[in-house]
This record gives C-alpha cells, structure tokens and sequence, in this order.
C-alpha cells in the first residue's frame, strides 16, 4: 500500500498561507478588491480542506476552513501581490516601478508626466516612504502636509509607500490634474 502526501501538504500549504495573512498588515482592506477577505479565529477541527488543483480546474477557487468562515483563493493570491507590492515600494526604485503601475491602471499619464512625477518626487522625499520634513510636518513620498491627510486613501500611510504614491498621484490629479504642473507650481512657489 502507498500512502498519499497529498492532502498533507496542501493542509500544510493553507495552514502556512493562513499564518502569513495572519501576519501581515491588514491594512490591505483599503485596496478596493470587491470582495472581503474572511480569516477565522482558529479553524475548527472538523475543517475541510478543497485540493486547489481541483479548485482551479472546477472553478471552485475557494478553500473551506470551517462550517461558517471561508477564503477565496483569488483573494489570497490579490493580497499575496498587494504585500509584495508594499516590499517592493519601500525601495526608492521600486517605489518608482509601483508608482507607474499605478499611474498605468489609473490616470494613464505619458512618459513626459512621469518624468514630470519622478523630478517631483525626488526633490520632494528621494521616494523615501520615511521622509519627514521635520521643520515643516511635511511627511512620506508626496510629503503630504499633515501627513494624516493620506487618511482618506488608507490609515496606514505611516509605514505603507503604497498608500503614499496612491494619495500623491491622487493629490496631483485633483489639485494640478498632471505632475508637470504641479513640478512647475513647484519651480516658482518652492512646494506644490
């Protein structure tokens, strides 16, 4: 007789994913996936686990932990790439590489724009998400003054740079409608 390792592993595959998610910052919640992420206290111990290769092939997608509380494998996998987004964006270069992302999927600026965002930026903060400007207040990527004014993107913007490219881009947008013009208010104001 051959024993199977199958369920084993994916049961130690969830359980570790579960401990990750866990673990994180669940400020992720602010990003607008459409649905919730539902993590159980402690799964009980009649949980019932679907094999995701089964999962994916039949459109099931979802991994039943309980009798009442469920994660969408989808879901998982969105807030997998929001975290590493996160890790990327805490590097001034990668802060860069998230910011045209966003940029991409959202406002849809030319290269000259983001040229335009990326002098603004680095005379700003260098694209360091702990930039602090203590004379001032001035706080983060975009240097929001006060920085509580990225509370209406995510309440996280003290220790996420997501959350500040996502509030700058969106500032600029409202107030200057591209970066070059809020570069040039720059040039002649001294702050934008």
């Amino acid at each position: 007789m051959v024993k199977s390792f199958r369920k084993p592993v994916v049961v130690l595959t969830a359980a570790l994913a579960i401990t990750f998610l866990a673990s994180v910052n669940t400020t992720f919640a602010q990003v607008k996936f459409g649905n919730e992420v539902i993590l159980p206290d402690t799964p009980s111990t009649s949980s019932v686990m679907v094999d995701p290769t089964i999962a994916l092939t039949k459109n099931i997608g979802t991994i039943n932990l309980g009798t009442r509380k469920s994660i969408d494998a989808g879901e998982m996998a969105l807030v997998s790439i929001a975290a590493r987004q996160i890790t990327l964006a805490k590097t001034p270069e990668g802060a860069k590489v998230v910011a045209a992302q966003l940029v991409a999927n959202t406002y849809k600026w030319n290269a000259h724009q983001m040229s335009c965002l990326n002098t603004l930026w680095n005379n700003e903060s260098h694209w360091n998400f702990k930039a602090h400007n203590y004379s001032s207040g001035a706080t983060g990527i975009a240097q929001a003054m006060p920085g509580n004014k990225m509370d209406v993107v995510a309440t996280d913007w003290r220790t996420n740079p997501v959350t500040q490219i996502k509030w700058g881009i969106r500032y600029i947008k409202i107030r200057y409608g591209t970066p070059c013009k809020a570069l040039a208010k720059t040039h002649w104001s001294g702050y934008y």
